[in-house]
């Protein structure tokens, strides 16, 4: 028997950030003491009442399938909170829950997007869009931005880049893996540019909302104009602490909302029951912890941000949202220590991992090969412990 895989498997990368969290277990395996920024993910335990909530879910017996899109109670959390938090009007069928934000993003993709359809993402990018892209059989198109720009497109480049193929934009502020946030008026400069290609969808990736030092998200939905055209992503992992748990949800033009029904109902069906109780407790109950957790990693930004200022060689942004600092490190590139010879941004990860023992991940990864990314999601102990290796390890590069 041949062990042969499917071609659609062969257009897909694995997961950079994955990939260095797993060889950063593996070393902690060995007993080697590794600071993991790699992963983006709250250190934060679920809140007490969230956590409450589940156990009563078990206890009650939600213990079985529910409708595909999610309980009605759930996405009846989900249409207050857009409306109490965001100022928009959503229908419960405008709603639908998934597996995580991850799965609903893909769900919109693959309910999108055809065969030679192309879909602008602008760079630094979450790692997974351009290979969800490619497993529906379309073509990712780019659109570079750099850290003197704060790593935001502008109008002219996302007019440069729509053609007649052009099937969706994917946005994602505050953005992983860069934290930088559009304003309300920068997203309406990007909405004017959108407004002349009336069959171009925008997918606004928001799971970062409430982890912003802004002071008020903005969302492309907020333009009554474009509203129809546009797919808010967002969940309860990064503001709730709730990773696991896995509960996303896309608000969307009802016409949406049932391909990606269809398609959700033949592969995974509705998410899990009792993490969806939980889920409504956290978009209806209390949101003190939110802004807890929130007032900790703008403290934490802070403090990351200074410290990798004081880095020879490195240079860094104000990340304004989310808990990843980006710095751009080709200066180090072409340098050497001992075995090592830096080339990229993958090669110096590897090489702070292996002799700074810090996980971080390339940049090439989310299409910026000049930077690497940082998550702060850690304490602030190991956030100054991990800068002070990574500042040694690179004074060693010559």
């Amino acid at each position: 028997m041949n062990n042969i895989l499917s071609d659609r498997l062969g257009r897909l990368s694995t997961s950079a950030t994955l990939a260095m969290s797993q060889k950063s277990s593996e070393l902690k395996a060995q007993g080697i003491d590794i600071i993991n920024m790699s992963v983006g993910e709250p250190d934060f335990n679920t809140p007490d009442h969230i956590k409450a909530a589940g156990i009563k879910a078990i206890e009650e017996n939600w213990s079985r399938y529910s409708p595909v899109p999610g309980y009605p109670g759930l996405k009846n959390a989900i249409v207050g909170k857009l409306k109490r938090e965001n100022g928009l009007e959503y229908q419960p069928s405008q709603i639908l829950c998934s597996n995580g934000a991850k799965q609903s993003v893909c769900n919109v993709i693959m309910a999108l997007v055809g065969a030679g359809d192309e879909v602008i993402i602008p760079a630094p990018y979450w790692v997974s869009y351009p290979d969800m892209v490619l497993l529906a059989d379309g073509k990712p198109v780019f659109i570079p931005s750099t850290i003197e720009q704060d790593f935001k497109i502008t109008p002219e480049q996302l007019e440069a880049a729509i053609t007649e193929k052009t099937r969706a934009i994917i946005l994602c502020s505050p953005s992983n893996p860069t934290g930088s946030v559009y304003s309300s008026k920068e997203l309406e400069a990007l909405k004017d540019v959108l407004l002349r290609h009336e069959n171009v969808i925008v997918i606004a990736d928001e799971i970062y909302e409430h982890i912003n030092y802004v002071g008020e998200h903005a969302s492309m939905a907020q333009f009554p104009e474009i509203k129809d055209r546009v797919v808010i992503i967002n969940g309860v992992s990064k503001a709730y602490a709730m990773t696991g748990w896995r509960i996303g949800f896309i608000a969307a033009p009802e016409w949406i909302v049932k391909g990606c029904n269809k398609l959700q109902g033949q592969y995974t069906s509705g998410p899990c029951s009792i993490s969806q109780k939980a889920a409504e407790t956290a978009f209806a109950g209390d949101q003190r912890c939110v802004e807890d957790m929130r007032q900790a990693f703008e403290r934490r930004r802070d403090l990351i941000v200074k410290l990798t200022k004081e880095i020879p060689g490195l240079e860094v942004n104000n990340p304004q949202g989310a808990f990843y600092l980006f710095p751009k490190c080709s200066s180090f590139y072409g340098k050497k220590y001992g075995e090592y010879i830096i080339n990229n941004s993958n090669d110096l990860a590897m090489y702070l991992l292996e002799v700074g023992h810090v996980a971080t991940v390339g940049g090439d990864a989310f299409g910026s090969p000049e930077c690497f990314r940082m998550s702060y999601a850690t304490s602030d102990e190991n956030i100054t412990e991990a800068i002070r290796r990574i500042k040694e390890a690179l004074a060693l590069l010559k």
